[in-house]
């Protein structure tokens, strides 16, 4: 058996969000993998419902995987509070070489880099990767298609949640490339008329108001929210409003900057001297956008820390897309070290959940067996890491669930893509391919 290539097969990418190709982690030599089941995003419930519904074959998958990397040990960094998640996998890793990694109720405690250090205490250099440090991290779901790989099962469904403002909040297998509508009619519609779509997540997700997006292998779900909701007149207003705001009212009170995750894991992101970077001309902005470029837009600081409701973390996320721009690197010279007081600023999720007021609408997602059953598929070709997979169907032609429709050139990055539905082909374009059942 080939594992690395029964990935590629099967088009395993992270599930996580990243989309990572997963063949790629599998060819490498570590001493960890790393389970990521740590699922900080508030009220995105689906890693913890696919732990106690399916954790043979997630435990299955870290042995596949840690047996392939030549891993001597597995980690499974699950937060302590979801206690029925946590049984379920102790049960199944008695006789193995994975050990459990439990998390406090951080935000955000599922970043790769607060995962390895928890669970190795190692600290992946800056602009590095967890193979950086002998590990290789991998969502949970990752894990249960890797085991589904095996059985040559290829990744046509996305477990997700559906949450917020809807009527049956739950979490249920959906096929790629199902529209947002299908997902939020299965849930029992809406509980209120005008609303917000989060797409993966309030804090590190999208917005859109588009219920005609569709399902991809990296969507964690969608969160239902109000029109009027606080997050969502933040996220509209747009970027010269949030910079002319900023440069008027940040008093530099580097509050963003001491309760910046990875600032208090030691690298040298400090939001407080990005914001400078909105008051000075353009021969000065790379002087202070060099602080953002090690940032991994958490939202942390805005969302959280600053005591002035302004807008550091979308400043960062310009300063390293202005960065990026010219062709600029921020070489951290001084050594990583984990800043004394790390433990004393960690925020607490139910905290952050109050600040933005979301903790009424934290609601329990329990897995339902029943799939929606869409009449067709918008199935994108770049739904992850590297260059979007080429079709290699015609239009017109009949498939079925399973069925390879779009490949990757040899020596690229990339990932396969499979028909979700059985059906006839009747969209074949360089981004999409519809299926209609």
């Amino acid at each position: 058996m080939n594992l690395v290539q029964k990935i590629f097969d099967a088009g395993v990418v992270g599930a996580g969000g990243a989309g990572f190709p997963t063949h790629v982690k599998a060819k490498s030599s570590v001493e960890f993998v790393l389970a990521n089941g740590a699922e900080c995003e508030p009220l995105i419930h689906k890693d913890f419902e696919l732990m106690c519904n399916f954790p043979d074959e997630i435990v299955n998958g870290v042995e596949l995987m840690t047996k392939q990397t030549s891993a001597k040990k597995a980690y499974f960094g699950i937060k302590a509070k979801n206690v029925e998640a946590v049984d379920e996998i102790e049960k199944r890793i008695k006789e193995t070489k994975t050990e459990m990694c439990l998390l406090g109720d951080f935000y955000p405690s599922g970043d790769e880099y607060e995962l390895v250090y928890a669970a190795t205490k190692r600290l992946i250099p800056p602009h590095g990767l967890p193979l950086d440090v002998g590990c290789v991290v991998n969502n949970v779901e990752t894990f249960y298609n890797i085991s589904r790989a095996i059985d040559d099962k290829p990744v046509t469904q996305k477990f997700i949640s559906v949450a917020g403002c809807v009527k049956k909040p739950s979490s249920f297998f959906v096929p790629i490339g199902t529209s947002f509508q299908e997902l939020l009619n299965h849930a029992g519609g809406s509980t209120v008329s005008d609303y917000g779509i989060f797409v993966s997540g309030i804090l590190m997700g999208k917005l859109t108001f588009d219920l005609t997006e569709v399902v991809t292998k990296t969507t964690s779900g969608i969160i239902i929210l109000p029109k009027e909701h606080y997050l969502i007149n933040r996220m509209e207003r747009p970027k010269a409003s949030m910079n002319r705001i900023g440069k008027s009212a940040c008093d530099q009170c580097s509050y963003c900057t001491e309760f910046c995750p990875r600032y208090l894991l030691g690298y040298d992101v400090q939001p407080h001297k990005v914001m400078r970077s909105l008051v000075f001309s353009t021969s000065g902005e790379a002087v202070w956008n060099q602080y953002a470029d090690l940032c991994c837009s958490c939202g942390l600081c805005s969302l959280y820390s600053c005591p002035e409701d302004l807008y550091p973390r979308e400043a960062c996320d310009q300063g390293k897309a202005e960065l990026k721009k010219q062709g600029m690197i921020y070489e951290q010279l001084k050594p990583v070290k984990v800043h004394p007081i790390k433990e004393g600023r960690r925020v607490p999720l139910k905290q952050l959940m109050k600040r933005i007021d979301v903790l009424k609408y934290d609601n329990h997602t329990p897995y339902v067996k029943e799939s929606p059953k869409p009449t067709q598929v918008k199935i994108l070709l770049k739904q992850h890491v590297g260059v979007a997979a080429k079709p290699v169907i015609k239009l017109g032609a009949i498939v079925n669930e399973g069925t390879l429709i779009a490949d990757i050139e040899e020596g690229k990055l990339g990932s396969r893509i499979h028909a979700s539905i059985s059906g006839k082909v009747t969209h074949v374009s360089e981004e999409f391919i519809r299926i209609t059942g």
